[in-house]
């Protein structure tokens, strides 16, 4: 009788690390290679559906092409007596979610921190063609050094197979954190990763959900209609520039939001300078400031929620620009030039009468 603990005869499940609706993920040893990696099985009840085991196939698939420091890796995808399995690199830490829950808020600096890190992951996701459709803190895995990873790519669409009309009547992702495009049934876009990811942050900063309701159908209905509680009421340490960024991830237009991923971390780096670095590497946790960072001037707050004004960058009001004075002077000489040889071709045809 084989051992139902060891897959294809190379990967030996040590101990679950957790579970969801349709897997459970394992700790496991790769007995070729003598390491430990991550083992995602998919349910053996949905390993019969033809359906789920599509969407499993193309996890392996879409997470299989990305490769950031800031997603997980997937090295391999198998089936072994009935059981579907996705091979991932194995992430030292716990995810997101049961940090928020252990510890109910984050401060500023430690929010744009990850929260910069999660954009620069989905953002390769994005340039690569991909939309996650399930950006989630249970699916942003910290490690022990603060360093994010983007896991589960299950319901991941393709750019080039999204239709602007499309209609779905079964809506995949997670109701506390998908975007009302998402909840109506309509196409996503990276703009609908972006909202996700506005959740998250709004969760990180104020320790609230934006939207709870006792079912998913109110849920969905709030995400579409509901009105957004003002961050700074449940954490007044919010800088108000952040707090514009905020209104504008979760602008109930996808339009209204930042395009992709990439540009809303590119927007969170201006906030904090200690930040920026957050997309290379992550600052140590000594480097952080206990209390938010002084903030650029901000350009005058907008007059309704949700759309927020691009930040105003500070300008040396000695720097002079050297430049334009010069093309301003040769502009002049030329122009100058020109008045005494139109003055001598109007003296000739008009010559003054004596």
């Amino acid at each position: 009788m084989p051992d139902m603990n060891i897959l294809n005869n190379r990967y030996q499940l040590e101990q679950p690390l957790g579970s969801g609706g349709m897997a459970v993920v394992y700790r496991a040893r790769d007995l070729m290679l003598e390491r430990t990696v991550a083992i995602k099985v998919l349910r053996a009840d949905f390993s019969q559906d033809a359906a789920f085991r599509e969407h499993f196939r193309q996890e392996a698939r879409a997470a299989a092409n990305l490769s950031h420091p800031n997603i997980v890796t997937v090295h391999d995808f198998g089936l072994d007596a009935g059981r579907l399995f996705i091979v991932m690199e194995h992430v030292s830490g716990t995810d997101l979610k049961s940090l928020l829950q252990k510890r109910g808020r984050f401060s500023v600096a430690e929010t744009l921190s990850l929260l910069i890190q999660a954009c620069a992951g989905v953002g390769y996701a994005h340039r690569a063609g991909l939309v996650h459709c399930d950006i989630k803190p249970q699916n942003m895995l910290i490690t022990p050094d603060q360093r994010l990873k983007v896991v589960d790519f299950g319901i991941a669409r393709a750019l080039a197979s999204i239709h602007a009309d499309e209609k779905a009547e079964v809506v995949w992702g997670s109701p506390q954190y998908f975007s009302p495009e998402q909840a109506a049934g309509l196409a996503p876009s990276p703009a609908s990763d972006v909202y996700s990811l506005g959740v998250m942050m709004y969760e990180m900063l104020t320790g609230q959900l934006p939207f709870t309701a006792p079912s998913s159908t109110e849920l969905a209905r709030l995400h579409r209609q509901g009105i957004l509680k003002a961050p700074r009421q449940l954490n007044p340490a919010i800088p108000p520039p952040l707090e514009q960024i905020l209104y504008k991830v979760l602008a109930k237009e996808p339009a209204a939001r930042y395009r992709t991923a990439d540009q809303f971390g590119r927007v969170l780096m201006t906030v904090v300078p200690h930040a920026a670095a957050a997309v290379e590497g992550v600052p140590p946790p000594q480097s952080l400031p206990s209390r938010a960072s002084p903030i650029p001037r901000p350009a005058p707050s907008p007059s309704t929620p949700g759309q927020v004004l691009p930040a105003s960058s500070e300008v040396n009001p000695l720097e002079i620009d050297w430049i334009t004075i010069a093309l301003g002077l040769i502009a002049f000489i030329a122009v100058g030039g020109l008045i005494p040889f139109f003055l001598w071709i109007y003296f000739v045809y008009n010559p003054p009468i004596r």
